[in-house]
């Protein structure tokens, strides 16, 4: 697999969608592509200490393990909630909060991802990630790839392409690249992956949220 990194010598307020597929790295792919989605979360997927907000759009870490049913598709033991819509083709685009957090992790995870047990957030196992961890920012490769922002993203865009095999992150108040996947192949459906850390007492109590996107020209 390879892999590139970098950061957009843009300089104005915020990327909008528009602006995001422009820096794609294949010149084909456009905002005419992304599939316009409505991402929320899938309480059926949750580990128990999660806890949704009523409009799926919130995701923060208690530190209660709630009683819920252990089906197939419930994070047994890594705090981590899926999307509730999967793709499995075109492009498509999603924007999460991550302000005030000390630890998460986001992207998107294949379908046949193994929920129960230890996870590991690599492609070889069905996760294309970029997370913060313990204040240094990190790119879930194989090896991990260590990140290094100019800038603190507040809000992280996730932009997925199907057919060209490229999971792409950005910071979008900074307007700058993260990091990207490229040269993936994906087989089968992909849904956007989310996990607000642990709680640590209090420490990292604030949620991921998904955000509206910025569809102006």
């Amino acid at each position: 697999m390879r892999c590139q990194a970098g950061e957009s010598g843009v300089s104005c307020s915020h990327l909008s969608i528009y602006e995001v597929t422009s820096q794609c790295s294949n010149p084909r792919i456009t905002s005419s592509l992304l599939t316009q989605v409505d991402v929320t979360l899938d309480p059926d997927t949750a580990h128990p200490k999660l806890i949704l907000s009523e409009d799926r759009k919130q995701v923060r870490c208690g530190d209660i393990w709630q009683h819920l049913p252990d089906n197939p598709e419930r994070f047994d033991i890594s705090v981590c909630v899926l999307g509730k819509e999967g793709f499995s083709s075109g492009g498509f685009y999603h924007e999460v909060q991550v302000k005030e957090k000390t630890g998460w992790s986001l992207g998107v995870a294949r379908e046949s991802i193994n929920r129960k047990g230890t996870i590991y957030l690599n492609p070889e196992d069905g996760y294309w990630t970029v997370m913060l961890r313990n204040g240094d920012y990190w790119a879930g490769a194989v090896p991990p790839v260590p990140l290094y922002l100019k800038e603190k993203p507040q809000k992280v865009g996730v932009f997925v392409h199907y057919e060209e095999g490229q999971v792409s992150f950005y910071n979008i108040e900074a307007r700058s690249h993260i990091y990207s996947f490229t040269g993936c192949t994906f087989t089968e459906k992909l849904y956007p992956f989310f996990s607000p850390g642990n709680n640590y007492t209090g420490r990292n109590s604030s949620p991921l949220v998904i955000t509206p996107v910025d569809v102006t020209d």
